[in-house]
């Protein structure tokens, strides 16, 4: 996939379109490109700036006299008016500026680096993989477990063996059970069961197969931490619905639209109109462009709800008319159908009821296996040594980190000091730790209408608990999203040491730390001592 993006100019590359999510933050450098359709809203100036940066790229790195091809056509609403006096700002990105590059950094190459949990580089699978051309990696780091291709083979087996018993929770609900002889004999048969020629020692003594599978399952155990898996199960039927309410409409302001289109020039200031035809579909009823909409949602039935969804959508109908005349307000429906329907959404959230018997904390897996990690890196730049900063900090978001001995990965990125910083301090107070991959506890905490997964920066274990650590900025540290994000994670804590009670496992605790007060003279227990976030119950 990345080989065929590098190649996506190339005269005998099919690809036209591309669909990406947070792919194409860095390292990627197209200039073919005509059209860029963002499918969610960009709320942070930066990733606006880049989005036109993108657009801004000349298709033949000159300007060419015809203006299709030579214009880059933002197309806005609501907000046009902000992209226009943004633009016209004196640090604008838009504004042409000199640039003095330097020639070194013009031969940096980007590659996508893998990075693999220690326990499969141990089991003496590739270390870190990367983009064509690799990138340099260091002499060091772990030592694979064995050398021989046939007990590489076998330990290869016995992982996946393992790894079907991540499944079984009530046989296995956390990894130290694996040591257990009816489960340690059930891995040494999987991987009996593969023959000599499977196993790559057909006509060759074989290792002592029960020997290479404890000596798996105990290096396994030493480099992972137990993340169950916890899924909430409603018990019996389960009903849901919106009560009726009263809309608040005061903020609902639309004006209705012209049958034309504006274009004006933000490097001249000179304007152009484009005159349309009418498109869309013509509803029978107003109250239809207002249900239409919102049955696209989908917790939204227009079976179980009609008579709501009408009601609602006649309070936005004489809401509109209050102010408009008939045809004003079927153009404000149709053309801000979207809008208005989720603006009628997020309220309706308020209001919304459900019905169970009750719900079941279920655990389907004891533990589970640590996701790989990807990230960006020059190709030619070793990685830097965690304990000592670049001289410029503000490139630690660019820069690989490597030489730890306690984390469960060789390789490590950073999004900021404070946090490169708490590395140094886990890798001397804690037993192991890692930065989570997404998708690995598959947390989900409410943002706005829309459920978001929660990937918290650290995970490290003590003698006697597991933390879930967050560093924050000081200022953030009380915004909606962030104690979002504090209550889905505590919660989770909540269960996972619940289920550790029940198989003799560490408890779990979640920390959220200003990252002014993070030093590399601290400790974690005086971390923990400060910033720990007390469960509020279910």
């Amino acid at each position: 996939m990345v080989e065929r993006l590098l190649k996506v100019e190339h005269p005998d590359e099919p690809t036209e379109i591309v669909i990406h999510v947070n792919m194409l933050k860095e390292g990627w450098d197209v200039t073919n490109l005509y059209t860029i359709v963002p499918l969610r809203a960009a709320h942070a100036r930066v990733l606006i700036e880049q989005s036109i940066g993108r657009g801004l790229r000349l298709p033949y790195g000159r300007r060419t006299g015809v203006t299709a091809v030579d214009r880059l056509n933002i197309v806005a609403h609501d907000r046009f008016q902000e992209i226009v006096d943004e633009a016209n700002k004196a640090d604008s990105a838009i504004r042409l500026q000199q640039v003095v590059l330097d020639p070194e950094d013009l031969e940096h190459k980007m590659v996508t680096v893998v990075s693999r949990p220690a326990v499969d580089i141990r089991l003496g699978l590739e270390r870190a993989q990367g983009a064509p051309g690799g990138i340099v990696l260091p002499a060091g780091g772990d030592i694979p477990l064995f050398t021989t291709p046939g007990e590489q083979r076998i330990a290869v087996i016995a992982r996946d063996a393992i790894r079907a018993l991540e499944s079984e929770p009530r046989l296995a609900p956390s990894a130290s059970y694996l040591l257990k002889p009816d489960l340690r004999a059930r891995v040494v048969h999987e991987v009996e069961r593969w023959g000599p020629q499977q196993l790559g020692l057909e006509g060759v003594a074989g290792p002592d197969v029960p020997a290479v599978v404890e000596a798996v399952i105990v290096d396994f155990i030493a480099r992972t931490i137990d993340i169950p898996r916890i899924v909430v199960v409603p018990r019996g039927e389960v009903r849901s619905g919106f009560k009726p309410f009263a809309l608040d409409l005061g903020a609902l302001k639309y004006q209705p639209v012209s049958d034309e289109i504006w274009i004006q020039h933000l490097r001249t200031g000179q304007t152009e109109v484009v005159s349309l035809g009418k498109g869309g579909i013509e509803e029978a009823r107003l109250e239809d462009y207002v249900v239409g909409g919102l049955v696209d949602f989908d917790d939204v039935s227009y079976d179980d709800h009609a008579d709501l969804l009408y009601e609602l959508a006649g309070q936005v109908v004489a809401h509109l008319r209050g102010y408009l005349s008939e045809e004003q307000t079927r153009k404000v429906l149709r053309c801000y159908q979207r809008d208005i329907a989720r603006f009628v959404h997020v309220q309706m959230q308020a209001h919304h009821w459900e019905e169970a018997a009750g719900y079941d904390v279920t655990v389907s897996k004891g533990f589970t296996e640590l996701k790989e990690s990807a990230y960006s890196a020059y190709r030619d730049e070793l990685p830097l040594d965690y304990r000592q900063p670049p001289a410029d900090k503000s490139r630690i978001p660019r820069c690989l980190f490597w030489g730890f001995s306690r984390c469960l990965y060789d390789l490590v990125k950073f999004q900021s000091e404070p946090e490169r910083k708490l590395a140094v301090i886990l890798e001397r107070d804690s037993l192991k730790w890692f930065r989570p991959a997404r998708g690995q506890f598959q947390i989900y905490y409410k943002a706005g209408i829309d459920q978001q997964e929660y990937q918290p920066d650290f995970v490290a274990e003590t003698d006697t608990i597991i933390y879930m650590i967050e560093c924050k900025a000081r200022n953030e540290m009380d915004s909606p999203e962030v104690l979002a994000k504090r209550d889905a994670a505590v919660l989770y804590c909540k269960r996972a040491s619940d289920h550790a009670a029940t198989c003799q496992g560490k408890p779990w605790a979640y920390l959220l730390v200003p990252h002014d007060e993070i030093a590399e003279n601290m400790t974690l227990g005086g971390l923990a001592s400060r910033f720990l976030q007390a469960p509020s119950g279910d």
